[in-house]
């Protein structure tokens, strides 16, 4: 078990001993946690994150509540997307759910659910939407209306261990390149790399994420998901092409073998291969970038996915989203906390790129105010990878059966149960399935 895990279950036990079961209402000092007093109101705030995240988000509930006493902010911590979506969900099925849940791209599946609450009331009435991007405000609008604050944009990425392939003594890694030119570039490294270490961590798909599939299908002209049509474009010849390419870095060495690569969730510098040193390049969203490099003390760069300025199958994403639980009790503190959250400099000055580079200009004004080197290097690789960027592909319904099937369905290409043919098929097989829902 990792830290983070370590923490959000002690984290979760003791708001269990604390007699926190339902969300919100006016509590006493015996069932609030945090050192709340009687009268205070109590929220839960629920996300997944590295142990960097969850300290300054600490520091940014501290800066909340100094700000606004009365208000008290409890936080429940899960290491991963899947381990939070499942705890969630069981939350929400019985009664219990926090009154802010982070969710991500899969945000509008929990609409369909009656979850979060519609926040179009509460515009100019306790959240302020006026410093924020448009196009963000757009991303988390369903329907007309806003159900979900954006946290900010992030783009995917490559990530490297300049120090590693400086003392490897091999060149790095050029920044805009071609699939050729980046196979051949891990096969120029592989043998200079020190014993034990690949050149690449294997990012077909994780346990909690299927970005590095998406990111390859929309190279290869395939959308995902079509949710007009309620169709997907990917076909099971499409799918053994995504597995073959990676068995053939499998088979050649340049990413770790299933039983080793099987061993790090990859769900953030704490699970990640990178730090850990097996790999010389990994595979993040950019908002990760500052939480993978203060967690190691060798020096980190960014690079863009191959082929992006090619095909512009890169894309901007809502890194994560603000929503609040309909059932909330405290939904005007709820409300005051995510406006804090989204638009404070502040939370700015605290939080930085850490959920995305913030669609908030007053956010913004204060992360920029004391950027790190990770923070301008963040920034330098949105000024190139923006221009190889398009509209993000809708999402499929169920992003979390998407990403555990998947998952399930590499491993066993990975393992050498299956092989790609089987593996193509039953990948447009779950495909299909989830688009019809």
């Amino acid at each position: 078990m990792n830290k983070i895990s370590k923490f959000a279950y002690v984290a979760l036990a003791l708001l269990l001993s604390a007699g926190m079961v339902f969300a919100g209402g006016k509590t006493d000092n015996s069932s609030s946690g945090g050192g709340a007093s009687s009268g205070d109101t109590v929220l839960r705030w629920a996300f997944w994150g590295s142990e960097t995240r969850v300290k300054m988000s600490q520091a940014a509930i501290d800066a909340f509540q100094a700000q606004n006493p009365g208000i008290k902010v409890n936080i429940e911590v899960s290491g991963g997307s899947g381990d939070h979506f499942q705890k969630v969900d069981t939350q929400l099925a019985g009664g219990a759910a926090p009154d802010i849940i982070q969710m991500g791209g899969n945000y509008p599946d929990y609409i369909a659910k009656g979850v979060p609450l519609d926040l179009t009331p509460y515009v100019g009435q306790g959240l302020d939407t006026s410093k924020i991007d448009a196009g963000q405000i757009a991303a988390g609008t369903v329907g007309g209306k806003l159900y979900a604050v954006s946290t900010g944009a992030t783009i995917p990425a490559l990530v490297y261990n300049k120090t590693l392939l400086d003392k490897a003594g091999v060149p790095l890694p050029k920044v805009t390149q071609t699939w050729a030119e980046f196979r051949d570039y891990l096969v120029s490294i592989k043998g200079k790399l020190p014993s034990g270490v690949f050149a690449l961590q294997d990012f077909g798909s994780t346990a909690s994420g299927s970005t590095g599939f998406g990111y390859w299908l929309r190279d290869n002209g395939t959308p995902i998901y079509d949710d007009v049509t309620g169709t997907t474009s990917v076909t099971a010849a499409d799918a053994k092409k995504f597995l073959d390419q990676f068995k053939d870095y499998r088979d050649n060495g340049l990413i770790p073998p299933a039983a080793i690569a099987a061993g790090y969730a990859e769900t953030g510098a704490d699970s990640s291969s990178l730090i850990a040193g097996k790999v010389a390049i990994g595979f993040i969203v950019s908002n990760q970038f500052a939480g993978y490099q203060s967690n190691t003390t060798d020096e980190l760069g960014l690079i863009e996915l191959p082929n992006a300025a090619n095909r512009k199958a890169l894309w901007p994403q809502l890194s994560q989203v603000y929503t609040i639980n309909k059932a909330s009790k405290n939904i005007d503190a709820a409300v005051k906390f995510v406006n804090f959250l989204a638009n404070s400099p502040d939370a700015g000055k605290i939080i930085g790129n850490d959920r995305g580079i913030s669609a908030s200009a007053t956010f913004r004004e204060g992360a920029s105010s004391v950027a790190t080197d990770a923070d301008k290097k963040v920034f330098a690789y949105h000024d190139v990878a923006s221009a190889h960027t398009s509209p993000e592909t809708a999402h499929l319904p169920n992003d979390s059966e998407l990403n555990s099937t998947l998952n399930l369905i590499y491993q066993n290409v990975s393992f050498g149960r299956i092989n790609t043919t089987q593996g193509g098929q039953q990948i447009f097989e779950l495909l299909a399935r989830l688009a019809k829902k």
